[in-house]
């Protein structure tokens, strides 16, 4: 018998086995549970009863490779009961799906089943009932998008931190599964962090490449001040005290925060969740890790011959370089080759690309 009281949570499966294990898990978290196995059905309870949350399975009915019936599920229910956070729980879950879940269609987060735990899903669902709490009695017609994500989507477990990891800083685990995969598959060493306090420890402790940071890491209730929310600014102060190449993964597109995270924390790259590619994400990181690379050669040059390299890599001549710090032309060869045995290069032309490499403002003048 049902409990009028208690608030209602919808699961949209078509595989009786887990219709069965998510039921009973929404059940022990306290909530009133609606059971449909298609789409029609979960439409028809969409737009007769008011739910907290929706746990909603990719592909419902034939050919389940390519069906994806959960997705107008999801539209439905941005349609018809908007105050209820959707999670979608799929075996089908691909990048480029995951990312158009979380951002066109507004789910809460993408799981996937081979990588399901229990407790994790408990822990989830928590998280998502509480975001749908403090969306009660907000104006949806005003044009306010329903909250995103919290949880994984084929979250990898962190590698070791070594110096050349990439620190991935991201409160959403949906996006930290997103991040970590093409990460992870394009060969980096990977390292994530969900929240402000524990990505300043791994700084602080470690020794990272590059950082990607998101900026809204939302460590306060949903509905106070947005400056709070926006504790990646001051990862990226910390990522520029370390010398660590930042890119900002966000979806604050107020071109104000866009020009703030350019001007006052010499961010990499800006890229927009809304608009994310994960061809232009791979090619930022690899500019952003091969600067890296080319400061950290640069650290074995003495104070002089970082000097002499900026200049060279302005193209000045012998003379020219001498002029400019006040020294011999022999007194500049002796640096030069000093600069190529150190850094292994046997051209000006190369000591150059190393030097433009590392970026501006540490090397170059």
């Amino acid at each position: 018998m049902s409990d009028a009281s208690k608030p209602r949570a919808l699961v949209v499966e078509d595989n009786p086995a887990w219709r069965q294990i998510v039921a009973e898990i929404l059940h022990d978290s306290g909530l009133e549970v609606d059971l449909a196995d298609g789409l029609d059905e979960a439409v028809f309870l969409l737009r007769h009863t008011s739910h907290r949350l929706a746990v909603v399975d990719l592909a419902l009915g034939a050919e389940p490779a390519t069906n994806q019936d959960g997705l107008q599920v999801l539209e439905a229910v941005r349609r018809h009961d908007p105050g209820c956070v959707a999670i979608l729980l799929t075996g089908y879950a691909t990048v480029e799906l995951a990312v158009e879940v979380l951002t066109k269609y507004g789910a809460f987060s993408c799981l996937r089943k081979a990588n399901f735990d229990r407790e994790e899903f408990r822990q989830l669902v928590s998280r998502a009932r509480s975001a749908a709490q403090a969306y009660e009695g907000v104006d949806y017609e005003a044009g306010v998008s329903a909250p995103v994500a919290v949880a994984g989507c084929g979250e990898r477990a962190a590698a070791q931190i070594a110096s050349d990891a990439v620190l991935v800083v991201e409160d959403d685990a949906g996006w930290r599964g997103i991040l970590s995969e093409l990460l992870t598959d394009a060969g980096y060493q990977v390292r994530l962090c969900n929240s402000y306090g524990e990505a300043v420890g791994c700084l602080r402790s470690g020794q990272y490449r590059i950082a990607i940071v998101d900026l809204s890491l939302n460590e306060v209730a949903w509905g106070t001040d947005p400056e709070r929310l926006l504790g990646g600014y001051q990862l990226l102060q910390q990522a520029h005290a370390h010398n660590i190449p930042a890119i900002v993964v966000s979806g604050v597109t107020n071109r104000d925060d866009i020009e703030r995270a350019y001007g006052d924390y010499d961010v990499f790259a800006y890229l927009e969740k809304q608009a994310f590619d994960r061809r232009a994400f791979l090619q930022s990181v690899k500019e952003a890790y091969d600067a890296a690379l080319g400061a950290q050669s640069l650290d074995v040059l003495t104070p002089r011959e970082l000097e002499v390299l900026a200049f060279l890599a302005q193209g000045m001549t012998n003379k020219e370089l001498a002029d400019a710090l006040y020294i011999s032309t022999n007194t500049v060869k002796r640096h030069l080759k000093a600069i190529f045995s150190k850094l292994d290069v046997h051209t000006r032309s190369a000591a150059a690309a190393k030097a433009v490499s590392a970026g501006p403002g540490k090397y170059l003048l």
